[in-house]
C-alpha cells in the first residue's frame, strides 16, 4: 500500500465484503428455515446465489424480506419458549407450601426422614 487512501479503500471494501457475507449467511439460514418453500425453489435460490450473488441477494430481500423478518421472530419466540420450558423442568415444579408439607409428611410417615428433617422442610416451605 502506497498511501493512506489505498489503506482507506481497503478498509471500506473489506467492510462491504464482510457485510455482504453476513447478509448471505442470513439469507441461506432463512432459505433453509422456511418450511413453506419447496426443495426445488430452495435449489434455484441457492444456484442463483452462487452464480449471480449480488443480484439475487437484492431480489431475495425485495421479494422475501418481510417473510424473512417474520420467520426470524418465530424462531426467536420458539427458542425463548424452549428455554423457558427447560428452565421450568430443571427448577422443578413450583408446588404450593401445602403440597410441599404433605410430601414431607409422607416422607416422615414412610420413615425416609426424621422429625428434625421434617421440621426443617416445613420451615423451608413456609418461608
Amino acid at each position: 500500500m502506497d498511501s493512506f487512501w489505498d489503506f482507506l479503500w481497503l478498509l471500506i471494501w473489506s467492510y462491504i465484503f464482510v457485510a455482504y457475507l453476513i447478509l448471505l449467511f442470513h439469507i441461506f439460514g432463512d432459505l433453509f428455515r422456511d418450511r413453506d418453500l419447496g426443495g426445488f425453489a430452495k435449489a434455484l435460490w441457492t444456484i442463483g446465489l452462487i452464480f449471480f450473488p449480488f443480484l439475487i441477494v437484492l431480489i431475495y430481500l425485495i421479494v422475501r424480506g418481510k417473510g424473512m423478518a417474520e420467520r426470524q421472530m418465530v424462531a426467536a419466540r420458539q427458542a425463548q419458549a424452549d428455554t423457558d420450558r427447560y428452565i421450568k423442568s430443571v427448577a422443578g415444579s413450583s408446588s404450593s407450601a401445602a403440597d410441599q408439607i404433605a410430601s414431607a409428611k409422607a416422607l416422615l410417615d414412610n420413615g425416609s426422614i426424621n422429625q428434625a428433617e421434617f421440621d426443617q422442610l416445613k420451615a423451608k416451605a413456609l418461608a
